[in-house]
């Protein structure tokens, strides 16, 4: 019963083929897309992979790639499914005013770190860090609620914005120091140091809640140009929403 995870972001699309719908099944093929290229994936990546049983994707780029992903799975005998937020999942409690309204990567990512960290020790909060096109970073306590988060811009949205809103600021991309004396290093400093900023505070936050050190586990794909910066111990895993995605077909197809 192979089962295919695909997790559909604002610029590529990952996925992942298991033996089962299990966090420790077998990974028999995977692959990533730009979002411009998933019209290549039935004669491409997908061509040779045996059909899957079930299929469990998760996407914030709205209905029309879902649809253009869907066509490409048309040569399969599987039906699409795709996570929404919902109240409650897997032990993890929803505590956004519309529990819908919650994106459906930020969902996912939770219930697989929650799952992460319960597997590795005793039940204790979570700050769950996504550094992609955009940054989240969301909160959950030690009775696996999750409190709420913030959204900001990534580091490419931050450059782009002070380039188009700003005269002269058309500069390649520096490095972070702590004291740029350049331009492209005070505007790599910045955004990177503002996005440290953000997770620390949110840590900070759920200490004084929980009264209680929290983990902080980091994903997505700019997740590793944090390590360097961060004054706070955290966990870096590249696969987080698969850990999640399995979590959840592992409940409904397992």
């Amino acid at each position: 019963m192979t089962f295919l995870a695909i997790d559909v972001g604002n610029t590529r699309l990952k996925w992942a083929l298991h033996s089962a719908p299990r966090r420790d099944a077998t990974v028999l093929a995977q692959g990533v897309e730009f979002l411009e290229n998933i019209e290549k994936l039935a004669e491409g990546g997908w061509a040779k992979l045996p059909h899957p049983t079930h299929m469990l994707g998760c996407a914030v780029a709205g209905d029309v790639v879902r649809r253009r992903v869907e066509d490409q799975m048309e040569p399969w005998d599987v039906s699409a499914q795709w996570v929404v937020a919902s109240s409650t999942e897997d032990g993890l409690t929803n505590g956004y005013d519309h529990p819908a309204r919650l994106g459906a990567d930020r969902w996912v990512a939770m219930v697989g770190a929650r799952h992460r960290v319960l597997t590795q020790g005793p039940a204790c909060p979570v700050v769950v860090v996504m550094v992609g096109t955009a940054v989240t970073v969301d909160a959950i306590d030690t009775h696996g609620r999750f409190l709420g988060g913030l959204i900001l811009p990534g580091h490419g949205i931050m450059l782009r914005a002070l380039e188009s809103g700003t005269a002269g600021l058309h500069v390649p991309t520096g490095n972070v120091v702590e004291f740029p004396t350049n331009t492209s290093d005070a505007l790599t400093s910045g955004g990177t140091y503002a996005i440290a900023g953000a997770i620390e505070r949110m840590v900070q936050h759920l200490r004084q809640r929980c009264g209680t050190e929290p983990r902080c586990i980091m994903t997505g794909g700019a997740g590793w140009k944090m390590a360097p910066t961060m004054s706070v111990p955290f966990e870096l895993v590249d696969n987080l929403l698969f850990d999640g995605l399995l979590e959840m077909a592992a409940r409904r197809f397992g």
